[in-house]
């Protein structure tokens, strides 16, 4: 990689304009030329990917990795969306550029969505941040790419259709990341992508039925709050709110049977407070502890521990569900380099402040473990719910889908343009279509490579090698 600029501690020497940083940016096509990415063949030593998910499985909670592997078995977009590992492996022996961003590690369609910002505003942008970690900006776009050609193949779309809406998805990247380095950083670190100049967008750009179920999903959006959720999950039992266990998906942990838990929630929540700024600690004073359950989320994360605490204000009406989600290495260190936080849920935490435009004011981290001599675990925290929400992606047809696709392209070079010198990049993708066309070859290429796999992990469940859980 290009050597870069400390800003304001750099010797006079290594000051550059942003002709020269561009400058910089093209010279990475000498050693990777951009129509390089459209190649994928898996090499002789590419690692079983279902050793290594047995593998990921070792350190995680035996009891869910069949739920695990029975969401990865629905499809092979599901299958995609948990195997993030293996494509980690794939990407760092493709050619890559060195061009290092704070990148998602996860970029695919369905890490994107709504959220609020602390102003109440929505705003979309990138939202799965446990496998974030400094590494080529390429990995990211090609994971986006890729996953758009899986759902495309999904929804029965041939891949004509898959190839425009990968290839879309990657000119909108290119597109944004040129408009981000013409602009003063500052602008391009306040900037953020406002739902409700969206809803506007869709009003004129697609049908009025997509216009109408975009609508839809952004008022969904907005119900999904802590007060909902408290209506939806929790119980009055003796006078006492208590979350509604639904085994093995929700699983609660009574304090009063399970002192141990109790010890380690006061230490772990101990340790959360000193992450957060004294504004946010003000907010929590207010609340009371209420109830704690283990919750499964996701598809490639289960398995590690995921835990809801409901915490309770003075007034029935005004509850806050905070996640603690466990987090462990993320899957591009092997590849990519570790990280220079010796916390994963720390590390989580770090990346999402800089890669996100308004990130969530209680986003913190956390252990548990050590009061009672169980293993160290490590967390990071979050709401549970603040008007998260994602577009109903399943019900897209081809036009609704490559729209969606560039969205998610604008996002994630928004985000990529908050941690390193977007001139460098765009620098690199330069004004034609060549790494457009070549990412969405490699999407193709590597849906192919998921089928594949896809049908290894159901020989293995056939086969008795793995365990799943089928849920209804």
């Amino acid at each position: 990689m290009s050597k870069v600029s400390p800003g304001v501690l750099a010797p006079p020497h290594e000051v550059l304009t942003s002709d020269e940083w561009r400058s910089r940016g093209r010279e990475q096509r000498k050693a990777v030329p951009r129509l390089s990415h459209a190649q994928w063949s898996p090499p002789p030593d590419r690692p079983g990917p279902v050793a290594t998910l047995e593998e990921q499985a070792k350190t995680r909670v035996p009891d869910l990795i069949p739920i695990r592997y029975g969401r990865m078995a629905a499809s092979p977009f599901a299958y995609f969306r948990g195997a993030a590992a293996p494509m980690a492996w794939d990407l760092a022996h493709a050619p890559t550029t060195d061009i290092r961003v704070q990148a998602c590690g996860d970029a695919h369609l369905l890490n994107f969505g709504m959220f609020a910002a602390p102003d109440r505003r929505l705003v979309f942008d990138v939202n799965d941040f446990d496998e974030t970690l400094p590494a080529p900006f390429d990995w990211d776009v090609k994971r986006l790419a890729a996953s758009l050609a899986v759902a495309a193949r999904d929804h029965g779309f041939p891949d004509k259709d898959a190839h425009t809406t990968a290839r879309m998805a990657v000119r909108s990247y290119r597109n944004e990341m040129a408009s981000y380095a013409a602009m003063p950083f500052l602008k391009v670190w306040y900037s953020r992508i406002d739902v409700d100049d969206l809803g506007r967008l869709f009003d004129t750009l697609q049908s009025k039925e997509a216009a109408r179920q975009r609508r839809q999903d952004i008022a969904k959006a907005r119900r999904r709050t802590s007060r909902k959720a408290f209506l939806k999950m929790c119980d009055l039992v003796d006078g006492q709110y208590r979350i509604r266990p639904d085994h093995p998906v929700i699983v609660r942990f009574p304090i009063e049977l399970y002192p141990g838990v109790l010890t380690e929630l006061r230490s772990a929540v101990a340790l959360y407070r000193d992450t957060l700024a004294e504004d946010r600690l003000e907010v929590l004073r207010r609340y009371y502890f209420g109830d704690l359950a283990r919750k499964v989320v996701g598809v490639g994360s289960v398995g590690l521990e995921a835990f809801v605490m409901l915490l309770i204000g003075d007034r029935d009406d005004e509850p806050l569900f905070l996640q603690l989600k466990q987090a462990e290495e993320s899957v591009l260190a092997p590849f990519a380099g570790p990280s220079q936080y010796q916390h994963h849920g720390e590390r989580v935490v770090r990346g999402q402040r800089l890669t996100q435009a308004a990130a969530d004011p209680f986003l913190g981290w956390t252990s548990s473990g050590e009061p009672t001599g169980t293993p160290v675990k490590e967390y990071y925290v979050r709401q549970l719910r603040d008007m998260k929400g994602s577009m109903s992606v399943p019900l897209m047809d081809p036009r609704q889908l490559d729209y969606y696709g560039r969205l998610c392209g604008w996002a994630l070079a928004r985000a990529h343009a908050r941690t390193t010198r977007a001139t460098v990049i765009s620098g690199y993708l330069g004004s034609n279509e060549d790494f457009d066309h070549a990412i969405a070859d490699f999407a193709i290429a590597y849906a192919d490579q998921n089928e594949k796999d896809y049908q290894r992990l159901l020989k293995a469940i056939s086969a008795g090698r793995v365990l799943a859980t089928i849920e209804h």
